[in-house]
């Protein structure tokens, strides 16, 4: 008998075959075979037990932002966590679940007074994802505040990491090893001046507005950031800028950005990808790694 996900969990939101090209920022991902949207972390560890129990592919999403899904999709279970959201402050932490955003939670800060996520007030993320990726910008990174990160292991054990236990490193983390589900983050902060605090947030906002291809499609940055290099400013030095395969293109207002201009495919991202690590590399002998997470089937 074949699984039906609609009926093993009536009470949350489940679609079969759903085009992830839905929910990235992106706009592009092929089909999901199941996706599912846990509201609580109850549902979370009911999702992960039934599809390690029926021998089911797992891959937990977020805000899906630094995300590149291939144009086959992804098989199995896809766990969408953008619906498991909430904010708590206790003193100088915020806890935020898996699924809050990370722009959302900076505020949140803010309005309690709060300094130490002035970096992230742009970041369109959410806390899973930038804990998962160590997310970083403008001299500040997740390594910097977090506290301790809640997750579930695959075997369906709750588990609570603290920073030296969850191993942030540049763009890594323990839990890209373990693929344990993470499912909230405490960070420790500082009591500050609200005037300062909005002023570099909204500073931090207007350089990434105007620096940043904002207005289309794209997976952030695309790179990793060499050691004794900036990644955008070798691929501009390179001529890169402009270098266009099918719908993506090397973005024009920021080198570091692979977007979307017409309808892109994954494939047309990866040959994109592929040519400026090829020039790159045969001009300045420096390999550029991809930031950008990249997933599914071809």
């Amino acid at each position: 008998m074949a699984i039906d996900l609609i009926q093993a969990f009536p009470a949350i939101k489940v679609l079969k075959d759903e085009p992830l090209k839905n929910y990235t920022h992106t706009k592009i991902g092929g089909p999901a075979d199941w996706l599912v949207f846990p509201h609580s972390i109850e549902e979370t560890k009911q999702i992960v037990d039934f599809a390690r129990e029926n021998g089911l592919a797992l891959t937990v999403l977020g805000n899906s932002s630094n995300l590149l899904i291939k144009d086959g999709g992804l098989r199995g279970i896809v766990v969408m966590m953008t619906e498991l959201t909430g904010l708590s402050v206790d003193g100088e932490t915020v806890t935020a679940l898996a699924g809050s955003l990370t722009i959302d939670t900076a505020e949140f800060a803010f309005v309690h007074g709060l300094t130490g996520l002035e970096w992230a007030a742009g970041i369109p993320g959410s806390i899973g994802g930038a804990v998962y990726m160590n997310a970083g910008a403008y001299g500040g990174e997740t390594s910097d505040v977090l506290a301790t990160v809640d997750v579930l292991s695959r075997d369906g054990e709750f588990k609570t990491y603290t920073l030296a236990e969850a191993q942030l490193a540049y763009r890594d983390s323990i839990m890209q090893h373990t693929h344990d589900v993470i499912l909230a983050a405490t960070f420790q902060l500082q009591v500050g001046d609200k005037v300062v605090i909005r002023e570099q947030m909204d500073d931090f906002n207007a350089r990434r507005a105007a620096k940043q291809p904002l207005e289309l499609p794209s997976a952030g940055s695309t790179f990793k950031r060499p050691e004794g290099h900036f990644a955008g400013k070798l691929i501009m030095d390179a001529g890169l800028q402009g270098f266009r395969a099918g719908g993506a293109e090397v973005s024009r207002k920021h080198a570091g950005f692979v977007v979307n201009i017409d309808h892109a495919t994954a494939q047309d991202f990866l040959d994109v990808i592929k040519h400026v690590q090829e020039v790159v590399a045969q001009k300045d002998h420096v390999l550029l790694e991809p930031e950008v997470r990249i997933m599914g089937e071809d």
